[in-house]
């Protein structure tokens, strides 16, 4: 489905892989963004369902090298090894190279030891398995220039998501340039990083459901997450020229609700993205 810049002239090309939240909502799948520069793909957390959703999405799993990931939580992560090992059973032969916060490698090192004996048996056995597409080189990155190449420029910033080490990411094409807010509570900070974006994609959840939750879980998402409210705020300073909504927490609300909310601080261009969406 696309939903806007449905040109195929453009070189920048954006898909929601996975929009969903830890709720499993059977059309919404683990969050995951792929962004296709030169029909060149960099995936962007690997949520559930990721590589069937990049075959959906007809993404050449073959040509997949670079990935990014804001951080550790299991909804961006679970689907790493899939994202490793299904590519490379589909014949995916060049090493995986991952970005993404403390705690990267680690993960990394246990996913592989954990199947170690599938390795062994696809390398050894019978199956014509190349020896190369399982390799994984995980970078632990700090705020700033995290990648560069000729399609892409990725910029690591630190974003407020609890105890753990997350980022969002900025990152510059030759005609777009598009922000990824990954799990994140508001903060001022944000707005340097999100100025002069084309488009943003950002977390959200209903300000108005959010009054109806326990005490116990509006201080966790308070601290954690942003308002539609506070969204809107956020976007009324920076402008995007479209600002795509991302890991939404509905919480009964519809889609045009969780929308409507934004727009009484916000005028712009406001689309509640859906899984494979194109912009």
């Amino acid at each position: 489905m696309v939903t806007n810049n449905d040109n195929n002239n453009d070189i920048t090309k954006v898909i929601l892989l996975g929009t969903g939240t830890p709720k499993a909502l059977p059309d919404r799948y683990g969050p995951s963004t792929v962004i296709l520069v030169n029909n060149t793909p960099y995936v962007f957390d690997f949520g559930s369902g990721v590589v069937r959703r990049m075959r959906e999405a007809n993404i050449d799993l073959e040509s997949l090298t670079t990935v990014f990931l804001t951080h550790l939580h299991t909804d961006h992560t679970i689907g790493y090894a899939d994202l490793i090992f299904t590519t490379w059973v589909l014949r995916r032969k060049t090493q995986l190279n991952v970005y993404g916060p403390l705690g990267l490698a680690d993960m990394t090192e246990n996913i592989l030891s954990a199947y170690k004996e599938d390795i062994r048996a696809r390398i050894e056995g019978l199956e014509p398995a190349n020896n190369t597409g399982y390799n994984v080189k995980a970078f632990e990155v700090e705020p700033g220039l995290v990648y560069q190449d000729s399609n892409i420029q990725v910029e690591a910033f630190p974003v407020k998501h609890g105890l753990l080490k997350a980022y969002g990411y900025r990152i510059q094409t030759p005609d777009k340039i598009i922000v990824i807010s990954g799990d994140t509570a508001p903060s001022e900070e944000l707005i340097n990083h999100y100025s002069g974006c084309d488009i943003l994609i950002h977390e959200v959840y209903s300000a108005e459901s959010f009054l109806g939750l326990p005490q116990v879980w509006q201080k966790y998402h308070k601290e954690m997450h942003t308002s539609t409210y506070e969204l809107g705020e956020i976007a009324s300073k920076v402008k995007p020229k479209l600002l795509v909504l991302h890991h939404q927490l509905f919480w009964g609300r519809s889609e045009e609700e969780l929308v409507e909310e934004i727009k009484t601080k916000y005028d712009g261009d406001i689309v509640s993205g859906k899984d494979l969406d194109t912009f």
